[in-house]
């Protein structure tokens, strides 16, 4: 294959986001680079596509600046570009939590290898928590993995206390590529949670290092692939169809955009409600064409660094 998808984040401090937001985004134009990048006063992460020549580069780029000369790029191949546009973006925080006092580079929970994460997963002292969104571990998770019924990362503080019953044990946290874990595994420390773990570099990196054994299903990701394979030694699948039931793993969008909502569907019921994830929102005057994808690219804002702020304006950062 011809074309990288590379999966990457780094908590260091970045004093002029602006700057760097815009000295990053030429050089992703000029490598012709595709996807979403995220630039905070607390660092960097991006999910991008691009020619196998154009990762090379863009990689020795990025990690030739003494900010980023930890940072650890997880590479999948793709048969073309993963994404249809590109997106450089300034906010509060890389990852949104609601945490941004939080710093991962003072302190964090212990990094695993994925071998390290393996061999300790099934101690009997340990608790495997997965930090993830609800609609991305019931299309694939960890066995025995504990999962938190959350629609977005940033409720992840308010289940904390949930988790109470777990402080004796050894907590091994894990994400799709880390950066959630940075801030969960340090947010339980904060918290009095004393033996708080991360499976560094997420599920991608334990798919390609440690052949993905025992995780369930599969890992959605935040690209136009929405969902790929991680295990090779003991595959299954744990997902069922909204609709029918029936065991499946294909991941697809609402087509009602005032729902969205992330569910798995089978073909057959996508055709039947025309993408719609039920009978009411298929009725749903707004409800967008099905094209039997189940993906609907954001529109892009038409930005470009060397042609003028059209209608951009940062935000502020607190």
């Amino acid at each position: 294959m011809d074309y990288r998808v590379l999966l990457y984040y780094c908590y260091t401090p970045i004093e002029d986001v602006l700057a760097f937001r815009e000295e990053h985004h030429r050089l992703c134009l000029k490598l012709d680079l595709r996807g979403r990048i995220i630039v905070a006063s607390e660092g960097l992460n991006g999910t991008v596509s691009g020619t196998k020549e154009s990762c090379e580069a863009y990689m020795q780029a990025v990690k030739s600046d003494p900010r980023f000369a930890a940072l650890e790029f997880k590479i999948e191949e793709a048969p073309a570009h993963a994404f249809q546009k590109l997106h450089v973006r300034i906010k509060p925080e890389i990852v949104h939590v609601g945490l941004p006092a939080i710093k991962p580079y003072e302190r964090t929970g212990v990094h695993l290898s994925p071998q390290e994460f393996r061999d300790m997963k099934d101690h009997e002292d340990v608790v495997i928590l997965d930090v993830r969104s609800d609609y991305e571990h019931n299309l694939g998770r960890f066995k025995n993995a504990v999962t938190l019924d959350i629609g977005n990362f940033r409720e992840f503080p308010e289940k904390v206390e949930e988790l109470r019953k777990y402080q004796n044990k050894k907590i091994l946290t894990y994400c799709t590529g880390g950066i959630k874990c940075e801030k969960a595994s340090a947010y339980l420390l904060e918290q009095g949670f004393e033996n708080v773990y991360q499976l560094h570099g997420g599920i991608i990196k334990y798919g390609l290092e440690a052949g993905g054994e025992d995780f369930e299903g599969k890992c959605y990701v935040f690209d136009g692939r929405v969902a790929v394979d991680v295990n090779t030694v003991n595959p299954t699948v744990v997902a069922h169809c909204v609709n029918c039931g029936q065991a499946n793993e294909r991941m697809v969008n609402c087509a009602n955009p005032h729902c969205n909502d992330h569910v798995v569907q089978c073909e057959s019921c996508g055709e039947k409600l025309d993408g719609a994830c039920s009978e009411a929102c298929q009725q749903h005057p707004d409800k967008r064409p099905y094209d039997g994808t189940g993906n609907y690219p954001k529109q892009s804002n038409h930005y470009n660094p060397e042609q003028g702020l059209y209608s951009y304006s940062p935000p502020v950062l607190s």
